[in-house]
């Protein structure tokens, strides 16, 4: 069975022959990874889906391909850029033990003057250029690996970025006119950019903005419902009409256990990343299993960074017996793997999963 078949059975809430299982990372820890393993050497955007030598090297089963705002991570060396949205983004240094890191953070956002927001033109989402990579993707790794198209930060996260979160959430509350007409800029961006993904021929496509902090949702579900939950089911029915076997993933952080009944009624497919410090991912396979499946589930924020290699085999074997049975399952750290991470802590998660998910489930 390749990659393509393992993922869509699993997402078809079918046991293929093992739990499929993909990773994404940092630039820092990809560095390291590539010296570990004497491979050539190049940058890489996390949000781009550049990496496809290591998801080969790996026996990863899904290859990503981006478009959109979440590609402005990462878009530029430089110590200060401004994207093709018109944010400006500074680096920002950080230490672990296994060397100096940086992250891209949001210096200025092009719509905090109100004054622009009527004139202001986003990018093109149907430049050609943004799309014949995919097609190279599509042309050398369609027929054995699962391909998915990415348009994440989709409408809530795309659109603080051009406003800023605290005046996006004021705009929301006071001021509803304005907050729908910044809302569309990201919205009507990445409709059109996953329809164009999906016309070419991704078997999947991944959208969602962070709507969940550690303990709960960041918004109320009510806002969530008012602003989001329309736009999404839009979306979801837009792609569904281009390919109604498309699968829909969704993606946010930290706990939305309030709007997942209503995700699944729109049309969402998958839920990322499954944070286990904040859901429980053996209670959602219990409650939603049969409509939802679920992609992520291994803790980066303690386990794979500061935990040992025993903790990482236990944790992944807890998920496989627990979680795969009956399919639904793409096991997958909760986040970009990051610079503080043990490559050998990666590797366990990877031969645990690949030498120990094999169906039927052994459950000690």
């Amino acid at each position: 069975m390749n990659s393509k078949e393992r993922v869509k059975i699993a997402l078809l809430h079918q046991e293929p022959d093992r739990v499929p299982v993909t990773a994404s990372f940092v630039p820092e820890f990809v560095e390291r990874l590539r010296k570990h393993l004497n491979l050539p050497m190049h940058l890489i955007n996390p949000h781009g889906g550049e990496i496809h030598d290591l998801e080969k090297y790996f026996d990863l089963d899904i290859i990503q391909y981006s478009v959109g705002i979440a590609n402005s991570y990462y878009a530029s060396n430089e110590d200060e850029y401004t994207c093709d949205w018109g944010i400006k983004w500074k680096q920002a240094e950080y230490k672990t033990r296994f060397g100096i890191g940086r992250y891209t953070e949001i210096a200025e956002n092009p719509l905090a003057d109100e004054d622009r927001i009527n004139n202001y033109q986003p990018p093109d989402p149907n430049r050609k250029d943004l799309y014949a990579p995919f097609s190279k993707i599509l042309e050398q790794y369609g027929k054995d690996y699962y391909i998915l198209g990415v348009t994440v930060c989709t409408i809530f996260e795309g659109a603080w970025y051009l406003r800023g979160l605290n005046r996006l959430l004021m705009d929301m509350v006071y001021d509803e006119e304005k907050a729908n007409r910044i809302l569309d800029i990201p919205f009507r961006y990445h409709l059109a950019a996953a329809s164009n993904l999906a016309k070419m021929g991704a078997d999947g496509v991944w959208i969602g903005d962070d709507v969940g902090t550690q303990k709960g949702m960041m918004i109320s579900p009510e806002m969530w419902r008012q602003y989001l939950k329309p736009r999404m089911a839009a979306f979801c029915q837009e792609l569904k009409a281009i390919n109604p076997n498309l699968k829909i993933a969704y993606h946010s952080d930290g706990n939305i256990y309030p709007i997942i009944d209503e995700l699944i009624e729109i049309g969402i497919d998958v839920l990322n990343p499954i944070q286990p410090a904040a859901m429980d991912p053996v209670y959602l396979k219990k409650r939603y299993g049969k409509n939802l499946a679920f992609w992520g589930t291994i803790d980066e924020q303690y386990t794979l960074p500061f935990g040992s290699v025993e903790d990482v085999r236990q944790e992944t074997l807890s998920r496989i017996q627990n979680v795969a049975p009956g399919g639904g399952l793409i096991l997958s750290p909760t986040h970009h793997i990051q610079l503080d991470t043990p490559i050998e802590n990666f590797l366990t998660f990877l031969e645990t999963v690949q030498t120990q998910g094999y169906y039927p489930i052994k459950v000690e």
